[in-house]
């Protein structure tokens, strides 16, 4: 398993654990998939940029963004935030997950989230950006 998989497969365990987040997106709709038009509302995972942690001296650990789609139906972008308020506050658990892989999370933490009206004139879309530090081998 790669750092990002097993990032990805970390977001979606808090995700779909997480009381706040299932009040507002089903289980179901929380997916690493192509969905055009996304159900309403929907959580799709996957997108991802990764890199070296340039503050790691030691060289082992390795920087990955990992970016979030979030789709509701609506006139606004307020569900759009609530939904991006939950799922941020599913990062402030405490122990941190384990990874799988022989991976462990170093850090994870917002580093950007947008709110906006999509083009078809009735669909709110949020992204969300995730900065992740993940170290260890397989």
């Amino acid at each position: 398993m790669s750092k990002s998989l097993a990032l990805q497969k970390a977001l979606r365990a808090a995700f779909t654990a997480s009381p706040a987040v299932l009040a507002l997106v089903p289980a179901a709709h929380i997916v690493d998939r192509h969905l055009r038009p996304a159900p309403s509302p929907s959580v799709i995972l996957g997108e991802e940029t990764a890199g070296p942690d340039a503050g790691n001296v030691a060289r082992d650990r390795e920087e990955l963004f990992h970016t979030l789609h979030i789709w509701q139906e609506e006139p606004g972008t307020v569900g759009v935030k609530a939904i991006m308020a939950a799922l941020a506050d599913c990062l402030t658990l405490d122990p941190r997950p384990i990874l799988g892989g022989g991976y462990h999370l170093a850090d994870w933490q917002i580093a950007s989230r947008r709110a906006f009206r999509d083009p078809d004139g009735k669909t709110a879309h949020g992204v969300l950006t995730i900065r992740a530090v993940i170290g260890g081998a397989a």
